[in-house]
């Protein structure tokens, strides 16, 4: 009788986010099938608050997803779910990460050590487990589960979750996300942690890359992706796809450098699709990742400065009138 009603259950939950899923490609669709089966399984959905889909997989993101590409999900769970319970089921859901080639397995120490680095930060991760209080607090190591101190010295707190508001769609059970929206409220701080934490990733995938086994450059693809993403939202509390994202930051260089910035951009997408360890690349991405938040705290200033000078801003983007770019203190 159990198993039948957990049968009914799964298969309930599953006809619910269907309209959801249709827009996924199958092995994100297969996957997360597999999730709400586990779930009902394991937990069981009534004590499901809300399932959220982010990132790449999002259909207006659909023109992200690649080889590097995972499936996003926040589960929500009622707060009389026990951390134990749900440290517990955590082991079934990286099953179903390797079972759907969203996370790589392999008995090499190397690559062992990799995996700690991806569970401590969050980098490669496919599924997030927290409870109601902890979302509603906001706070970011229960809900991502990553490190604490790495969380709270290094981690774009703030930004992260303000691009997951605005980057993501609810599965299943209710919408969450307006309970923390007005505590969302981005610093300068959010940015220099951002510029720190995609620095130190793009190092490490540096100092890592004599281990061609690793391909380590999808560490740094990742920390320039997120560079993008955390100064986009930072200047224009958006999350638009990658494309429009480097045009808007392709548009603050000068014009005798804007060739230059296009050629770094159209390599890093080439490199997204075939990730493989192009060193030319790989030596300037730090630099890179250097501008692009120097970028987005100049833009602040400037559309702070004329926000205190009372010009009329009419336009939403760009904020700053046309004449402005290339970006000038």
């Amino acid at each position: 009788m159990q198993k039948t009603s957990t049968f009914d259950n799964s298969n309930k939950i599953k006809k619910e986010i269907s309209d959801s899923l249709n827009s996924l490609n199958e092995k994100s669709q297969n996957y997360i099938k597999d999730i709400i089966t586990l779930i009902n399984r394991e937990v069981g959905v009534n004590k499901v608050l809300s399932i959220l889909l982010f990132g790449s997989q999002l259909a207006k993101n659909e023109n992200e997803a690649t080889a590097l590409s995972d499936c996003d999900l926040l589960v929500i769970f009622k707060d009389r779910v026990s951390n134990h319970h749900i440290k517990e089921i955590e082991k079934y859901f990286i099953a179903l990460e390797i079972k759907h080639d969203f996370r790589e397995f392999d008995d090499n120490l190397s690559r062992k050590i990799l995996g700690v680095i991806n569970q401590t930060t969050g980098i490669f991760v496919s599924h997030f487990l927290t409870k109601k209080k902890y979302w509603e607090e906001i706070v970011f190591h229960k809900i991502f589960r990553v490190n604490r101190v790495f969380s709270a010295v290094f981690a774009p707190r703030r930004i992260v979750l303000g691009n997951i508001l605005t980057n993501s769609s609810i599965l299943y059970g209710d919408d969450l996300r307006e309970n923390i929206r007005p505590n969302i409220q981005i610093t300068m701080i959010d940015i220099i942690r951002s510029t720190v934490m995609n620095l130190m990733i793009s190092l490490f995938a540096l100092a890592i890359s004599f281990l061609k086994n690793l391909n380590s450059i999808k560490y740094q693809l990742n920390a320039i992706k997120w560079a993008l993403k955390a100064s986009n939202y930072y200047c224009f509390r958006d999350s638009k796809n990658l494309n429009k994202i480097i045009e808007r930051f392709t548009s603050f260089e000068r014009p005798n450098l804007q060739k230059k910035a296009k050629k770094y951009f159209l390599d890093f997408l080439q490199l997204r699709k075939i990730p493989n360890n192009n060193m030319r690349f790989m030596i300037r991405s730090p630099y890179r990742i250097i501008k692009i938040h120097v970028q987005a705290i100049i833009f602040k200033k400037i559309v702070k400065r004329r926000a205190t000078s009372k010009i009329p801003i009419k336009n939403l983007e760009p904020i700053i009138p046309d004449h402005t770019f290339p970006l000038r203190v």
